[in-house]
């Protein structure tokens, strides 16, 4: 069973960038494919990114499609999320998830997904 960490997130003025990080123990990172997802207050979790296993293919949700690159290093068993030009409706807390496979059709449903980080919180102010 994999534990997953995110790590990365604060306070973020509007127009600025972040990395946020997961990292993985217990197994190798490369056993899963990772998103991320995020939850505003009030509302529900919603997918921003994924990476397949080998780090060939990734996806986007539309709103940081051409702002954001998710990153894989399997050697040092993390998966990064970078976000450029943060806007202040991009506040939320980030969250990273692990399945060992996922159907294209079915990545962007947090219920695909067996592992779960903690969170990083993420404000950008105005």
């Amino acid at each position: 069973q994999v534990q997953l960490v995110e790590s990365g997130g604060g306070l973020v003025q509007a127009g600025g960038s972040l990395r946020l990080s997961c990292a993985a123990s217990g197994r190798p990172l490369s056993d899963y494919a990772i998103s991320w997802f995020r939850q505003g207050p009030g509302e529900e979790r919603a997918f921003v990114a994924t990476i397949t296993r080998s780090g060939n293919s990734m996806f986007y949700a539309d709103f940081v499609r051409g702002r954001s690159t998710i990153s894989r290093d399997n050697a040092k068993n993390t998966v990064d999320l970078h976000v450029n030009n943060l806007k202040p409706e991009d506040t939320a807390a980030y969250y990273c998830a692990g399945t060992a496979y996922v159907s294209p059709s079915r990545l962007y449903m947090p219920a695909a997904y067996e592992y779960w980080g903690q969170g990083t919180q993420v404000t950008v102010s105005s």
